[in-house]
């Protein structure tokens, strides 16, 4: 055997590199890299009163983890640069309404200049602002209010135990069985997920984080039930 041989022989193999594209998230190495072999979105979320949408194809979905479930729709290769993309809202071209002016935050900020505030997210810089109150409806001569109709209770679901189910707790996304669901089963994030300005994070664990894809990363902080029925 030569020497060139045995040098070839005895080096280690490359070890494998994790995939930075959004979207992609496989293990590689620089050997086993073809074109084509990466899918991935190209360009950043954006979201909007509970919308979740990839600006690059357009697909949406109202639940977190089923968003995150939508595949690339770009291919190229591998890399372990990090992209960088920004949050944006869904109706960020649009023109905002006028809004009457609003209490100052204690930073001497008003909430009225804060783009998330104004869209009804929640915002860790000034907290989550109450809602106005609707008029109650009265009748001409008695200025008691008119008592709403009873709303009848939903029925209840039936499921079958051995039935594939997918959690849809936030940060889950795992398929179970019913038959196997316990009070410890998922680890998941309660919520809200918390976006201002450049920040991403949960408001369940107060971590809060710059770029998207540590935000994907940010681990669940609580266990419980699967849930396939959540909103």
């Amino acid at each position: 055997m030569s020497a060139e041989t045995e040098k070839s022989a005895a080096a280690p193999a490359p070890a494998p590199m994790r995939c930075q594209r959004i979207g992609c998230d496989a293990m590689f190495t620089d050997d086993d890299n073809p074109d084509g072999s990466c899918h991935y979105h190209p360009s950043g979320p954006m979201f909007h009163d509970g919308m979740k949408e990839w600006s690059c194809c357009k697909q949406r979905s109202h639940d977190f983890s089923l968003f995150l479930a939508i595949p690339g729709c770009a291919t190229g290769k591998h890399t372990t640069e990090k992209p960088v993309t920004k949050a944006v809202s869904l109706n960020s071209k649009a023109t905002p309404p006028k809004l009457a002016p609003v209490q100052s935050s204690k930073q001497g900020v008003e909430t009225e200049a804060c783009s998330r505030c104004r869209q009804g997210f929640f915002c860790s810089d000034h907290g989550s602002q109450p809602k106005a109150q609707k008029p109650v409806a009265v009748n001409g001569t008695n200025t008691e209010p008119v008592e709403k109709c009873s709303v009848p209770q939903p029925k209840k679901k039936v499921v079958n135990i051995n039935e594939p189910r997918v959690c849809k707790n936030k940060g889950c996304g795992k398929t179970y069985k019913e038959k196997d669901n316990h009070d410890a089963a998922c680890e998941y994030h309660p919520g809200p997920a918390v976006f201002h300005d450049r920040n991403r994070g949960w408001k369940c664990c107060d971590v809060h984080v710059k770029e998207f894809d540590e935000f994907m990363e940010i681990p669940p902080c609580t266990k419980g039930w699967h849930n396939a029925d959540a909103v």
